[in-house]
């Protein structure tokens, strides 16, 4: 796995050996892309930008926008194997002064002192089988820690049929293999 685009394009992702992360794949990561860069639906800036990354596994996805320019990326992971990875894959690619790794359950975000600070992206790729993510949704809603410019990607098993919070706006689905990436905005 390599970082796709921008300032580190080429450079090599760790994975874990063992298959309990599902890395975010380059086809997918670089459509999500795309669609932030050209979408008419869904445009945003990564330059200069503030990234939530929850359920970060090893980091692609975050490691992806700092290479494009975000200003700061905040992960979040759970998974013993996977943090390993996650801070070898940052401190590989010197990008600690802009990160920092939370070692707690995405859904602990209100243990996290986030409030009131606003992301301009955020990225939730829980485990398929979560049904939860609705939880997540109105924590990032009380938090206050997205507005109405804030994009939301979510991460889904293209079968997966969720009934997402009153609070998002889901404005594009796009799938991908067995992805489905959703992109919205809070209400």
């Amino acid at each position: 796995m390599r970082v796709i685009g921008g300032s580190l394009k080429g450079k090599k992702l760790l994975i874990p050996l063992d298959k309990s992360t599902r890395p975010l794949r380059d086809m997918v990561r670089e459509s999500i892309f795309n669609i932030l860069d050209h979408s008419s639906k869904v445009s945003k800036n990564i330059s200069n930008s503030k990234v939530l990354d929850l359920f970060s596994g090893t980091g692609s996805f975050g490691i992806e926008c700092l290479s494009r320019g975000a200003k700061e990326v905040i992960f979040f992971e759970n998974y013993s194997n996977s943090i390993k990875v996650l801070k070898n894959n940052i401190f590989n690619l010197k990008l600690e002064s802009k990160t920092k790794v939370y070692e707690s359950n995405a859904y602990n975000l209100k243990d996290s002192n986030l409030n009131n600070k606003i992301f301009d992206v955020i990225f939730l790729d829980p485990p398929f089988k979560d049904k939860e993510i609705n939880i997540l949704i109105n924590q990032i809603k009380t938090l206050k820690i997205a507005d109405i410019n804030t994009i939301i990607i979510i991460h889904r098993n293209k079968k997966s049929v969720d009934n997402f919070s009153s609070f998002l706006n889901v404005l594009d689905e796009k799938n991908y293999g067995l992805s489905k990436i959703l992109f919205g905005k809070l209400i």
